[in-house]
């Protein structure tokens, strides 16, 4: 046997009933784990220095799969390690890896390819969406052996909804959906979001409130994917000219995540979002939501009447939800009988009954908070007011000596008073049921991991009503991007907040049908704070950018 000669690691004298033995690991591991690739996505952190002076790689992973280097390993075991050769770089081959790679893939590669191995990091179901687009595409078409035969044109609605069927059952479609999951919820994503392009599918988490290009599957299997997740959340997957609702419950490991489906036709295919709503998250205490000293003290003081309405009120993922669960679980005794009505349950609180809505049945906010009154509760919660006849029957039940928690969709806490008069309620029980309107908006936090003291620029601080004497004094962070918040600058959010209590000078005002710049004039007099005054003083402190704050008051004027 050929004795193997140290001072040429990659000889051809190996014999080849050796091939992988005596493997040099130690060329391998000179070569550590470098920025992650992105294919068609051009994805930089805020600044290169934060990535150790390296800027990230950009590849488009479908021509590296039909490159010479890939085709010397079989589909099969590119998609079992997850892994796809880029190119040959300093002497080295660059393998972009979805996982870890084990020391004896390590050597397997260093062998086939007579050289070092170099990783990059990949989002895994890039790589494996890259290695199944080209998997069936080496089938061509003989034309000498087709002269002759028919051509049959198939219309557009007559798609084959079994074979479509039986693609999503195929373990590379399965595989891939719950890649796409698992990284969305690796990611800390809220939403997980697929939508048709000309191209395919591109995907997109939400990520403390801001979407992010996370991938781009081939076409070839975008109406398999999206007819998987259909299957899964128990739709009808025939049906793609009307939208659809359902619900996937998993389970991970200890770990139950529920994840509410929504699909919707457009004119190159289907698109779906799916809700990630974690069932083991704890509900926040009223102390965690970042509310001021004095507005939490006031809220506390609120919630603890014993009858009227209480609204909270901010756009859709403003944390509404949150804080009014946050309310209820600081107010659940054994003495107070509390109901909810959701849609849907977001998360199970003991000791509440809570509500699911259910509109194919005939259950709607209405219809359930008029049964649920002869339940003898003493609090209420109506996941939203969306209609006249919701809203009054909340009414009724707050002069019934009830306390109901509700949400509406305004910019501010006074416009929280138009939107009830607007759907029928009359000023004077809107000024006799209401007790406090909250409005809110959740505002990114700067990342710890990679915070700096900055000075915003002048005309920030204008747009903020702020000049550069008054910002004096304060403590303004951001975030250069690292890898812990993914080169954002931001990790986590936090609320900004705004509390109206309901004075006898505002009910007044509610009665006499005062315009909203009254309203508002009366209760900023009244030690009312907004909701820029609030980002601004988080901002100055360093828990947010003034950038930040702008992005999400950008409805409000300048105070």
């Amino acid at each position: 046997m050929a004795a193997w000669n140290a001072s040429r690691p990659f000889s051809n004298s190996l014999p080849p009933a050796l091939p992988f033995q005596f493997a040099p690991r130690l060329y391998l591991h000179l070569f550590p784990l470098e920025t992650p690739v992105m294919a068609d996505t051009k994805r930089t952190p805020a600044d290169p220095s934060a990535a150790g002076g390296s800027v990230p790689l950009t590849r488009d992973l479908r021509a590296a799969v039909a490159g010479p280097l890939a085709r010397r390993l079989s589909p099969k075991y590119l998609a079992e390690h997850c892994l796809l050769p880029l190119e040959e770089s300093g002497g080295a081959v660059v393998i972009a890896a979805g996982a870890p790679l084990d020391p004896s893939t390590l050597d397997e590669l260093a062998w086939t390819y007579d050289r070092p191995v170099k990783l990059v990091e990949a989002p895994e179901a890039e790589i494996q969406a890259a290695i199944m687009s080209t998997a069936g595409s080496g089938s061509g078409l003989d034309v000498a052996a087709l002269q002759g035969s028919e051509v049959e044109v198939v219309a557009e609605e007559e798609d084959a909804f079994d074979d479509v069927r039986a693609l999503a059952a195929q373990a590379p479609v399965i595989k891939l959906v719950n890649v796409m999951i698992l990284e969305a919820l690796k990611a800390r994503a809220s939403d997980l979001h697929l939508e048709s392009t000309p191209d395919g599918l591109r995907v997109r988490h939400r990520i403390d409130g801001v979407l992010h290009d996370v991938s781009r599957p081939p076409k070839t299997y975008q109406a398999a994917a999206i007819s998987r997740l259909k299957i899964m959340a128990n739709l009808n997957i025939a049906e793609r000219r009307l939208p659809q609702d359902g619900r996937i419950r998993l389970r991970l490991s200890e770990r139950e995540v529920d994840l509410r489906v929504s699909t919707v036709p457009s004119i190159h295919g289907e698109s779906v979002v799916l809700r990630i709503l974690d069932r083991g998250s704890r509900v926040l205490d009223l102390g965690e939501l970042g509310m001021p000293k004095s507005v939490l003290e006031s809220w506390r003081r609120i919630i603890a009447r014993p009858h009227g309405i209480i609204l909270v009120t901010g756009p859709t993922g403003s944390g509404k939800t949150t804080t009014l669960y946050a309310a209820l679980d600081s107010i659940n005794q054994p003495g107070v009988k509390i109901i909810t009505i959701e849609d849907p349950v977001e998360y199970q609180l003991e000791g509440i009954t809570q509500i699911p809505i259910n509109r194919k049945a005939g259950l709607s906010f209405a219809n359930a908070l008029r049964s649920i009154l002869r339940h003898d509760p003493d609090v209420l919660m109506v996941g939203e007011m969306r209609d006249p006849e919701t809203a009054e029957i909340a009414i009724q039940s707050a002069l019934t000596g009830h306390m109901v928690f509700s949400t509406l969709h305004t910019n501010d806490a006074a416009g929280g008073l138009a939107r009830l008069v607007d759907m029928g309620v009359e000023p004077y029980l809107a000024s006799a049921t209401l007790e406090g309107i909250l409005a809110q908006r959740l505002v990114r936090v700067v990342c710890e991991e990679c915070a700096e003291p900055y000075q915003p620029p002048a005309d920030e601080l204008a747009r903020a009503g702020v000049t550069g004497k008054d910002a004096k004094g304060s403590e303004f962070r951001r975030g250069r991007g690292c890898d812990a918040c993914a080169g954002t600058g931001y990790r986590g959010r936090t609320g900004i907040y705004e509390l109206m209590p309901m004075s006898d000078a505002l009910r007044e005002l509610v009665v006499s049908g005062a315009p909203l710049d009254r309203i508002r004039s009366v209760a900023d007099a009244e030690g009312m704070s907004s909701l820029r005054a609030d980002g601004y003083a988080k901002a100055a402190r360093g828990v947010t950018t003034l950038e930040e704050v702008l992005r999400v008051t950008r409805d409000e004027v300048a105070p």
